[in-house]
């Protein structure tokens, strides 16, 4: 079990995680998503400056989950 503080599910997204990393006085989010269960894939990450996370960042994440599935599926 991974605590909410650094694994948080977002919701809305359809398996969609949020991978929380604090670096001296600098937060990075980083959007994650797992394949059957046991792998993480990571996506894309960005430096937090705001509470709210940016919606372009999600989609941003979104479309590389969708990419990624749809490749699997061709192989």
């Amino acid at each position: 079990m991974v605590p909410e503080t650094y694994l948080k599910h977002i919701e809305n997204t359809d398996g969609l995680f949020e991978i929380r990393v604090l670096s001296r006085s600098d937060i990075f989010r980083i959007f994650c998503f797992f394949d059957e269960g046991n792998l993480i894939i990571i996506g894309n990450g960005f430096q937090k400056k705001s509470q709210k996370t940016p919606k372009t960042e999600i989609d941003k994440a979104l479309t590389i989950k969708r990419e990624y599935e749809e490749q699997k599926q061709k192989s």
